[in-house]
C-alpha cells in the first residue's frame, strides 16, 4: 500500500444511468455525436404544468437488475444509484474477493438535491385517499436525500466510511471531492455520485418556484445557454457513480486509472445573484488549480456550468476568463447537458464522466441546440473537435449560490 502522504484518487470504473443512455457506453456515443433526447414532459400527473421540456430517463427497468426488496422501499432516484453503481464497480473490476477480505475498505458519498420526491408523493395520496394504515413503512427512508448512499453500503456490504451532501448542484462535484479526500486518507474505494429524479408531479410543481427553470415549450429552444435567447434551464433524471480509487492499489489490481482526481475547491456567494457568482466561480477555479498544483494554461477543456440565464451564462465566461487569464479566452469550452437537460446535483457528475471519456478519446463533445453565441467563449458546437486533452476543467454552480470547481487529469498522462 502506498504512504499516506502518497495516496492519489483516481476513477476506475464509471456508471450511468442518463436520459441518453443507460449505459456508459451508449451515454458517450451519444455524447460525443451532440445527439439530443429533451422532448415534452410525459410523466403522468404533470401534463397540465408550465414545464413543458425535460431530459427523460426513458428506457430503464429497475426490476431487471435491483431485487424486489430494495425496489419496493426505494424511490427512482435511489433506483438510478443503485443501477449506476453496479455499473460502476462492474466496469472497476470490483468483487468481494477485492475488498481485502473486509468491508470497511469500502465507502460510499453520494449527493443528493431534491430526494424521492415520487415515493413521497404516492404515500401522501394513499394518506389522504385511503388513511394512514394504507401508508407503507419505507415512506419514511424513502424520500430522505441520504436514501442512496445507505441503500447502495447496505446491499453491497460497504462498511467503511460513508456520507452524503445535501446541497444544489455543486454538491455533485462536492462528492466526488470528498470520496477523493476519503482515499487520500486511507480508504481504498469510495463509489460517489449522484442521480436525481426530479419529474413527478410534486416535484416537478417545486421547481416551479425557481425564476431560472425553462418554461419553453419547443424541446429545439429550451435549453440554449451563451446564446442571446436563454430562458433558463431544462431540467433531467438520472445521473452516474464513480467508483474512486487509490491509484497505486488500482494499478496493482491491473486495473486502469481512467482519470486522477486532481484538484477541488467550493465557494458560496448566495441565492440568484449571479453577478456575484462571477468572484466565487473564479475563486473556485483558482483554489482548484492550485489544490492540483494545475497551470491555467494547462487546461485542454472546460466542461461548463451553462446555467442558460444571459446574467448567470455572462458572469461564469467572465470566471473563467478571470481564473484562466489569457488561457481563458481561447480555452475550448462545452456545455453536453443542454441535450439532455441540468440534472441538479447529477449534472456535474455527468459532466465529469463526460469529461473523463473526452480524455480517453482526445474528443470534445459539442453543445447541443446551440450556435449564435452572445458570450466570448470558444464554445464547442455542431460537432465534436479533436484535441489532445490531459487536463479537464468541470464547473458548477447552484441555485442556492455554491460554486465548485473540479480539475482531472488523465489517467495514463499522470502515471509518473
Amino acid at each position: 500500500m502506498s504512504a499516506p502522504h502518497a495516496r492519489r484518487a483516481g476513477v476506475t470504473g464509471i456508471g450511468v444511468v442518463a436520459p441518453n443512455g443507460t449505459s456508459t457506453d451508449t451515454f458517450w456515443k451519444a455524447t460525443q455525436a451532440g445527439t439530443s433526447v429533451l422532448g415534452r414532459v410525459t410523466r403522468e400527473g404533470c401534463e397540465h404544468l408550465p414545464l413543458r421540456v425535460a431530459g427523460e430517463v426513458r428506457e430503464f427497468e429497475p426490476a431487471a437488475t435491483i431485487e424486489e426488496r430494495f425496489l419496493v422501499q426505494t424511490d427512482r432516484f435511489t433506483h438510478f444509484a443503485m443501477a449506476a453503481a453496479d455499473l460502476a464497480l462492474e466496469d472497476a473490476r470490483i468483487g468481494q474477493s477485492d475488498l481485502g477480505g473486509t468491508p470497511f475498505v469500502a465507502g460510499v458519498v453520494t449527493a443528493a438535491g431534491s430526494g424521492g420526491g415520487e415515493f413521497g408523493q404516492r404515500e401522501l395520496q394513499r394518506l389522504w385517499g385511503k388513511g394512514s394504515r394504507y401508508v407503507g413503512p419505507y415512506q419514511s427512508i424513502a424520500w430522505f436525500y441520504a436514501a442512496s448512499t445507505g441503500q447502495i453500503s447496505i446491499r453491497r456490504g460497504f462498511k467503511g466510511p460513508c456520507s452524503v451532501v445535501a446541497a444544489d448542484e455543486a454538491g455533485g462535484l462536492d462528492a466526488l471531492a470528498h470520496a477523493a479526500r476519503g482515499v487520500e486518507r486511507g480508504t481504498d474505494l469510495i463509489v460517489a455520485g449522484s442521480t436525481e429524479a426530479p419529474l413527478a408531479p410534486y416535484s416537478a410543481v417545486c421547481q416551479l418556484g425557481y425564476q431560472e427553470l425553462s418554461t419553453v415549450e419547443d424541446p429545439a429552444r429550451a435549453y440554449r445557454p451563451f446564446t442571446a435567447d436563454a430562458c433558463g434551464f431544462v431540467p433531467a433524471e438520472g445521473g452516474a457513480m464513480l467508483v474512486v480509487e487509490e491509484v497505486g492499489s488500482a494499478r496493482e489490481r491491473g486495473v486502469p486509472v481512467r482519470a486522477v482526481i486532481a484538484g477541488h475547491a467550493s465557494t458560496f456567494t448566495g441565492p440568484s445573484h449571479w453577478e456575484e457568482s462571477r468572484d466565487g466561480l473564479a475563486h473556485a477555479i483558482r483554489g482548484a488549480l492550485d489544490d492540483a498544483g494545475c497551470a491555467p494554461e494547462e487546461i485542454d477543456v472546460v466542461f461548463a456550468d451553462a446555467l442558460g440565464v444571459p446574467a448567470a451564462d455572462r458572469a461564469e465566461a467572465l470566471a473563467i476568463a478571470d481564473a484562466l487569464g489569457s488561457r481563458g479566452r481561447r480555452v475550448p469550452v462545452t456545455a453536453p447537458k443542454t441535450g439532455i437537460g441540468r440534472g441538479y446535483c447529477a449534472a456535474p457528475v455527468l459532466d465529469t464522466a463526460a469529461a473523463v471519456l473526452a480524455m480517453e478519446h482526445d474528443l470534445i463533445p459539442p453543445t447541443p441546440h446551440v450556435f449564435d453565441l452572445s458570450q466570448d467563449l470558444d464554445l464547442v458546437t455542431v460537432r465534436a473537435r479533436p484535441a489532445e486533452l490531459r487536463t479537464a476543467l468541470v464547473l458548477s454552480r447552484g441555485l442556492m449560490g455554491s460554486n465548485s470547481a473540479l480539475v482531472l487529469r488523465h489517467g495514463a498522462a499522470d502515471a509518473s
